[in-house]
């Protein structure tokens, strides 16, 4: 009796052994629905994504909405939807479902694809829409599927101000001028809608305002300032930022601030309302450096530019801000963001590279050799150590550089300069070497010394005593 018992009890929990192990997927799918069971049932109520009545819309609309996206099904039970998640670019947006269609603010999508292009430019940019649903029947019955669609789209920014005929001009803390309302101080047509300015400061907030030339009447303000350009925050510092005008539907314009004492330059871009405000620099960024703005060239008037550094024959580009984020020159000084790298015919190797933006050339002067020179050199001042030049390492990402291994000093003062010869010469500050510098004093011992190279003010030496 007990062993039939047995028998049977274990007979018992196998079945519901099997029973649960035959079942087990389907309480997971209810536990946990599975994303392909998900969009099986979707496809099942026929959703579709297309771009909305105004996909290609601009900030003319009128109610200051549009209809991005529509959104349908083929199932009569299907009521409507609710978004659960939406994305222009890759980029969060607020988007709101009424009826079937999804609208975002005008204005919203306007700054978004303003940002992404870094140009308030009046022109037609591609929109890649991401919109995610959840469904909502009719019968009331509850359903947790989200279906997720692409469309695409094009939006259109306010038309920005006609250039004024007349130029553009500055007021305020900047080359003496001080507010002086009968004084302006010119900007310089560097190209079509591109103007420039040299500006010295005095102050540690240095403040301004852009203004266009045909409101300029001799200390009346009234019709000055209907021509102000300015910025959107009030004391904003920032080395990029998008002019605002009188009217903006960005809001109110405000003053912007150099920051410190010094020579500047700032770059008016009213193709693409923009301004910049920074130290007169230029980099290349090519393929022997790794296409990373690394490399320097200075200058005192925006214009004119001398750097030094290793090029080769696989192109490479020049560019007024770090990481791509200014004006960037190609091969014959095209400045669109499409234009082909500027090559070089010359052979591979270190150059001093001199750029003239106002004749759009550049001149490469052959470096074949830089040494150590001076009282405290083994060689004293009668002839150079030469130093060994260490590319740009890919992998390591570090820059080139001029090197010289356990070189012996005696207390003294050395120079670095190039071709054995005294017209290219580094000395002064080790940590912003300039060209004619200074001798640099030096303890005796032995070092290990990497020397930067770059332009006037940027490069340095760095000296290791072993």
């Amino acid at each position: 009796m007990n062993t039939m018992k047995k028998t049977l009890l274990y007979s018992l929990a196998a079945m519901a052994s099997l029973a649960l192990a035959s079942c087990a997927g389907d309480y997971d799918d209810w536990a946990n629905p599975q994303a392909n069971e998900q969009e099986a049932s979707a496809a099942k109520y026929g959703v579709t994504f297309a771009n909305g009545s105004e996909a290609e819309g601009s900030m003319a609309d009128e109610d200051g909405i549009i209809n991005l996206v529509t959104v349908n099904s083929t199932d009569a039970n299907v009521s409507g939807f609710t978004l659960q998640d939406f994305k222009v670019n890759g980029v969060a947006v607020n988007g709101t479902m009424v009826g079937n269609s999804v609208q975002v603010s005008a204005s919203e999508l306007e700054k978004l694809v303003c940002e992404q292009n870094k140009s308030r430019a009046s022109v037609a940019r591609d929109l890649k829409v991401e919109t995610q649903v959840s469904i909502n029947l009719a019968s009331g019955d509850a359903v947790s599927i989200t279906t997720k669609g692409e469309t695409t789209g094009k939006f259109t920014p306010t038309a920005t101000p006609q250039l004024d005929e007349k130029g553009y001009y500055m007021l305020g803390q900047v080359n003496g001028n001080e507010w002086d309302a009968k004084s302006p101080v010119w900007m310089n047509k560097i190209s079509d809608g591109v103007y420039q300015l040299k500006v010295t400061t005095t102050a540690d907030k240095n403040w301004f305002k852009f203004y266009a030339g045909s409101n300029f009447v001799s200390e009346d303000w009234d019709s000055i300032n209907k021509g102000a350009l300015g910025c959107k925050e009030n004391g904003s510092e920032d080395t990029f930022g998008y002019i605002l005008y009188d009217g903006d539907s960005w809001g109110e314009l405000q003053t912007p601030v150099i920051p410190g004492a010094g020579t500047w330059i700032v770059t008016l871009d009213m193709n693409n309302l923009t301004y910049t405000v920074g130290k007169p620099v230029l980099y290349m960024a090519g393929d022997a450096n790794g296409w990373a703005t690394n490399d320097y060239l200075a200058g005192e008037d925006g214009v004119h530019f001398t750097g030094f550094m290793y090029l080769n024959q696989n192109g490479f580009k020049f560019c007024t801000q770090p990481e791509w984020k200014g004006t960037n020159y190609g091969a014959d000084f095209n400045t669109a963001a499409d234009a082909a790298n500027i090559t070089m015919t010359e052979e591979a190797g270190y150059y001093k590279v001199d750029v003239d933006l106002e004749s759009k050339s550049y001149v490469l002067t052959p470096i074949t050799t830089i040494g150590i020179i001076g009282s405290a050199s083994p060689n004293g001042w009668d002839s150079d150590v030469d130093m060994t030049y260490v590319p740009y390492n890919a992998e390591t990402k570090a820059l080139g550089y001029w090197e010289a291994k356990d070189i012996t000093l005696a207390s003294g003062e050395i120079k670095f300069r190039a071709n054995d010869d005294w017209a290219i010469n580094w000395g002064g500050d080790v940590n912003a070497l300039t060209q004619g510098g200074g001798n640099i004093s030096v303890d005796a011992g032995t070092y290990d010394i990497k020397l930067y190279a770059w332009a006037n003010g940027y490069a340095k030496c760095v000296m290791t005593k072993k």
